[in-house]
């Protein structure tokens, strides 16, 4: 395929998803692992299985797993039996030079991801209370991401450190049928039991092995990734580093020692576009200035050194023509990368790059609702010691952990019993996710507040169709005339929210800072009940009626000024949608003011209005 190529057709990427399987067997830890975002069917299972088939040792870690599995510790029924305290290695480390493959990786635990998150960067497990020094282990990661679009996906932490970030969403097996029928045709000796001809013969793997350090990347081409990164907005160095090591992989994979534009086409696609968080700005002319005023004659022009003759001259320019064909230059590097990554943004990127979350307090409200310890229901967290009683229910088997490695020292005797003391009693903790509430502001002022409603009241529809699996609800402040009005209380009703919408009249004035009070006391009100309020401002941010409820367009800026600030302090998140013809530098302003993302539409659309506000709700998608 040629770097021109969009990774949306649905060959490339699947083709791309082959090629991550080959390299996992030249570099399995080299450049981290793979980020397969694909939901259950029988396209990631074909792909899953041809990953067992390349031989590769592959540990499947699953969510539920302690830290002592993980990492290593006591083998709780062997010291339970004999008496003598007896540990076992951790899944870490048994996949050393393999692969860890994380099922529902974007459900995995903090308590989880920090240990796997250091091991896989300091290529060793920390040494336990039963062990005194840390062990080696090199390893890649397959994380599975079965995330719907309106869930947050794999943690930062890890998906960083993953070179390879692949999309098989979209797909299906109609879609890839021909690469099928391809591989089935095949007859290499070493196919894989599904016809997927991806797994390399031995001579070919130690080849390509042999190849992979000696493969050379040019100062420019190490620029054109780095420059291509910064223009797509990746800020981390690890990057382009990882996009390096993944292009010198492909050379190798090919039998090359040097970088060509596919090798680079590659990792731009599957490396730099996933992590994408802005359009590249076009590149500046910085040479204008100095050919301006060497035009105005400002600048004197530069001596000629030696006289020459024309016909000198004239092989003197060929030859350099001829090494600007060979040799590309960092500026034609970059464009070629930046186009081969374009070419694999998706096709809705502006919206959520406008919805960006801005700047985040220290008591920012999270995600899609606050989290809370408890200790009857919700995700299990790791036991703590503590007494049980009331609410606190015993861990049973973090109990008897605890008390295995003391047994030789409490009994004199033995008695075939396990001694256990106060001090061994362990509780179950659960991580219980609060709901959350979308306070929607909607300004009913104006000759086109009924079009506004109207479009309003279709995404409110789209979104509580959806809010009962998350237990979220909706609260709705219209505000026209000279004041604010709680239209619906918090309510997951859709027959509520279409009748109240349905009965709002429009016309009037803007008292745009009222309504800002009205939505800051009920996000106070709703914090107070455990529910997590998120702001969303539907207006052309033209304030002209003051908190009294008099004229002013002046004083009326200055109240909803100073209430969006007090919304910012709140630390909870807000959108603006600036439903103005041309994007305001008033509504502007205010959503800066509000730490608020910001989103112009003009002909507002009740799917994408509905679309950011989920973004919004999980930031992290």
């Amino acid at each position: 395929m040629s770097r021109e190529t969009s990774s949306s057709d649905p060959l490339t990427r699947w083709n791309d998803a082959l090629t991550a399987l080959q390299l996992l067997q030249i570099d399995p830890h080299g450049f981290g692992g793979v980020c397969l975002s694909a939901p259950h069917g029988p396209v990631r299972e074909r792909w899953l299985r041809a990953l067992a088939g390349l031989g590769l040792g592959l540990i499947k870690v699953p969510g539920s797993v302690d830290s002592e599995r993980l990492l290593g510790g006591i083998d709780l029924a062997h010291t339970l039996q004999t008496g003598q305290l007896l540990t076992q290695a951790g899944l870490l480390q048994q996949a050393d030079q393999g692969l860890v493959c994380l099922p529902m990786a974007e459900r995995l635990s903090p308590a989880l991801l920090a240990p796997l998150v250091q091991v896989l960067e300091q290529g060793q497990v920390p040494p336990t209370r039963h062990s005194s020094a840390p062990t080696p282990t090199r390893f890649g990661v397959v994380a599975l991401d079965e995330s719907l679009p309106d869930e947050p996906g794999v943690g930062t932490a890890l998906a960083e450190r993953l070179g390879l970030w692949l999309d098989l969403n979209e797909l299906s097996p109609s879609d890839i049928h021909a690469s099928w029928a391809d591989a089935d045709t095949d007859t290499d000796a070493h196919a894989d039991s599904d016809g997927l001809h991806i797994r390399l013969s031995p001579g070919a793997l130690v080849r390509a092995r042999e190849h992979l350090p000696q493969v050379q990347a040019t100062d420019e081409q190490v620029q054109a990734l780095c420059a291509a990164a910064w223009s797509l907005g990746i800020g981390s160095l690890r990057v382009p580093s990882l996009a390096l090591r993944v292009a010198c992989g492909h050379a190798a994979l090919n039998g090359c020692s040097t970088l060509d534009a596919e090798d680079l086409g590659f990792a731009a696609r599957c490396v730099l576009a996933p992590r994408a968080t802005q359009w590249p700005t076009e590149p500046s002319a910085e040479a204008a200035p100095a050919e301006t005023e060497q035009a105005d004659g400002n600048t004197p022009p530069k001596p000629q050194e030696s006289a020459e003759t024309p016909e000198q001259n004239a092989e003197q320019s060929t030859e350099k023509n001829a090494e600007q064909s060979a040799e590309p230059s960092a500026e034609d590097l970059q464009e070629r990368v930046v186009a081969a990554a374009l070419a694999s943004l998706p096709p809705h990127m502006l919206d959520a790059l406008m919805t960006r979350q801005g700047e985040v307090s220290q008591h920012t409200s999270g995600r899609s609702g606050q989290t809370r310890a408890g200790s009857q229901r919700g995700r299990p967290l790791p036991p703590r010691p503590g007494r049980p009683g009331g609410q606190a229910r015993l861990h049973v088997l973090a109990t008897l952990r605890a008390a295995a490695p003391k047994q030789r020292l409490r009994q004199t005797q033995s008695t075939g019993r396990v001694a256990i003391r106060a001090e061994d009693f362990h509780i179950q903790r659960y991580q219980q996710r609060a709901s959350s509430c979308l306070i929607l502001a909607l300004d009913a002022s104006g000759s086109a507040a009924l079009q506004r409603l109207a479009e309003a009241k279709g995404a409110v529809e789209l979104l509580l169709q959806q809010s009962y699996a998350r237990r979220d609800s909706v609260c709705i402040v219209a505000f026209r005339g000279a004041q604010a009005q709680l239209l619906l209380p918090m309510t997951r009703s859709l027959v509520r929210a279409k009748r109240a919408m349905t009965g709002l009249p429009g016309g009037g004035g803007t008292p745009l800072a009222l309504a800002l009070k009205m939505a800051h006391e009920q996000a106070a009100q709703l914090h107070r009940q455990g529910v997590t309020p998120i702001l969303v401002v539907l207006s052309d941010g033209r304030a002209n009626v003051t908190l009294q409820g008099l004229g002013g367009r002046s004083q009326a800026q200055s109240d909803a000024q100073s209430w969006g600030q007090q919304w910012r302090a709140s630390g909870h998140r807000a959108l603006w949608i600036d439903t103005s013809m041309h994007p305001d530098a008033q509504a502007q302003q205010l959503a800066a003011t509000m730490g608020a993302s910001y989103l112009a539409m003009p002909q507002v659309q009740s799917q994408r209005m509905a679309s950011a506000m989920e973004r919004v709700r999980n930031p992290g998608t």
